[in-house]
């Protein structure tokens, strides 16, 4: 079985917001790199303190906040963007 991507509302208005190069190399980043792991944490680091669970991918200056859904096989993207905002609340 392999891995899908999911977006969350949220991360598809984050998307919409960048540059249209920048958004498709996130979207190509997310399916060659991936899910085409067998476990996609091989590629992402996990975040601490309140951010416990997610995990972070980084792309150039660029970070993707994801929840590894293993029951689903799911990558869900909660927030993506530039990694001076990406953390904010």
């Amino acid at each position: 079985m392999a891995w899908k991507i999911k977006f969350s509302e949220f991360s598809l208005k984050q998307l919409k917001k960048l540059d249209k190069a920048i958004a498709k190399k996130i979207i190509q980043y997310l399916k060659d790199r991936v899910i085409s792991q067998r476990d996609p944490r091989t590629l992402s680091k996990p975040l601490l303190h309140d951010k416990s669970g997610l995990w972070r991918y980084r792309l150039d200056d660029y970070r993707i906040i994801c929840k590894i859904e293993d029951e689903e096989l799911v990558v869900l993207v909660l927030r993506l963007g530039h990694r001076k905002d990406i953390y904010e609340k």
